[in-house]
């Protein structure tokens, strides 16, 4: 009983993996994985303007649909919901410190993307990618002393109102489909608009590197 089991659970993934290649299918593929964000011009913090940028870690989740459209090219639409940001170094001056800043954004993403499968399982890919904000915080701690005395600030409050609600995206990337048939997908999505609102000569753009782990359905 066993052993058929394991036979008829191999040709059903058998099976799936095939179709997700063949013209005319569909697949659905939830997904999960990290994100490494930075934006490409950071805001000033109170104690410094000279503070290196440094990225932050955040997750991914989501799920796409596939149509396969020939051998080699389909189409790929999504939901999902990115963590991503950027942070400062930690920072040192007269005694005075700036620790753990950083800016924490969220959002819910819509990417669109063509793939084009080079040889089979390996697709390369291209989109665009609508995202709409969720949430949006500063975060930072400066400790130490100062001529008027010691210092000591916890700053974590809510940015949402002075960022723009929508953010367009274009991802690219590539993506490898195992037998399984597992997908591991490596995108960087290269920010168009800006995220802040009236933000003068501050034009902050979202950059983010994910890496995700789906499994397809065929359909």
């Amino acid at each position: 009983m066993k052993k058929l089991m394991m036979i008829a659970a191999m040709m059903v993934a058998a099976v799936s993996a095939n179709a997700q290649f063949e013209p005319g299918t569909f697949s659905i593929q939830p997904k999960l994985g990290g994100t490494i964000a930075w934006l490409s011009d950071m805001p000033k913090l109170p104690i410094s303007a000279g503070i290196d940028k440094s990225p932050v870690v955040g997750a991914i989740i989501g799920a796409e649909a596939e149509y396969q459209l020939t051998d080699m090219i389909s189409l790929a639409a999504g939901l999902g919901y990115s963590l991503q940001g950027s942070g400062w170094e930690n920072y040192s001056e007269g005694g005075v410190e700036l620790k753990d800043a950083q800016i924490e954004l969220g959002y819910f993403t819509i990417p669109v993307v063509a793939n084009f499968y080079l040889f089979k399982g390996f697709a390369i890919k291209a989109g665009i990618q609508p995202g709409f904000l969720t949430n949006a915080k500063m975060k930072y701690s400066i400790q130490g002393k100062s001529s008027a005395g010691n210092l000591s600030i916890d700053y974590d409050e809510s940015i949402k109102d002075g960022c723009e609600k929508f953010d367009l995206s274009v991802p690219m990337g590539v993506s490898y489909q195992f037998k399984v048939p597992v997908t591991i997908d490596l995108r960087y999505n290269l920010g168009v608009t800006k995220v802040f609102k009236d933000s003068g000569d501050n034009k902050s753009k979202n950059n983010v590197v994910s890496l995700t782990v789906g499994y397809k359905f065929a359909l």
